[in-house]
């Protein structure tokens, strides 16, 4: 029962060209920072990644992205990071912009074993080409598919050995139903305790969910974008 991993590197070590992975995270809160540089220094390539963004240019998966790791992102926001837009215009990155609320409902349905789902988000839009629409009750909706990932990354605050999981405030974002939706669920934490320290009703994330867990060594706390007064001004 014990989930236990050494390092991220060894938590990663399986993860193989090709791959779709789902990444916790929102901006550059709550994601899985030592699980992308074990990435990073893997050399791992042609990922699909699924976030809700592709980090900054130097942070986050953004270092996936200047390293050419990544072959397609689905993500439903991605105006922070220069060299995204770069290899985009370029024809070097795929990319597939989903509605935010979609992204979310779409992981969490992959999770749950949900076949579809109709929205009606993106009716009407890009969003739904090629999909097959119904009007239920006088309203036309889009279906949209699961979201499924071959490994999800997570970034959580404490987590015992068994693999259960509590995440610290906003923080929480998109990772608990990414850890859902992962066949593969590695998630890093700032604490590991014993099974028990955890009270039952504070778990966000039960340890069915959970095939690995890591002590993460190190962690920067960034500003995505920052915004200052001007000098002399009240």
């Amino acid at each position: 029962m014990n989930k236990v991993v050494s390092s991220a590197a060894e938590a990663i070590s399986d993860i193989s060209h090709g791959s779709t992975l789902l990444v916790g995270g929102f901006g550059l809160v709550g994601i899985p920072e030592n699980l992308i540089e074990a990435l990073r220094q893997s050399g791992v390539r042609d990922l699909t990644c699924v976030s809700n963004n592709c980090g900054v240019d130097d942070w986050g998966l953004g270092l996936l992205l200047a390293n050419h790791q990544i072959r397609k992102m689905v993500s439903s926001y991605v105006g922070e990071n220069k060299t995204f837009e770069r290899q985009y215009l370029d024809g070097q990155l795929e990319v597939e912009l989903v509605p935010q609320g979609t992204l979310a409902e779409r992981i969490r349905a992959g999770g749950a074993g949900i076949g579809g789902f109709y929205t009606p988000a993106g009716v009407g839009t890009d969003v739904a080409q090629g999909k097959e629409t119904r009007v239920l009750d006088g309203k036309e909706y889009v279906l949209e598919l699961p979201i499924r990932g071959d490994f999800a990354l997570i970034k959580g605050w404490k987590a015992d050995t068994y693999g259960n999981v509590i995440y610290r405030k906003t923080a929480r974002n998109f990772n608990p139903m990414m850890a859902a939706a992962g066949r593969i669920t590695i998630v890093e934490v700032e604490e590991i305790v014993s099974p028990g320290e955890l009270p039952a009703d504070a778990i966000h994330t039960p340890s069915i969910y959970v095939q690995r867990v890591v002590l993460g060594n190190h962690y920067e706390k960034r500003i995505e974008r920052r915004t200052v007064q001007a000098p002399g001004r009240d």
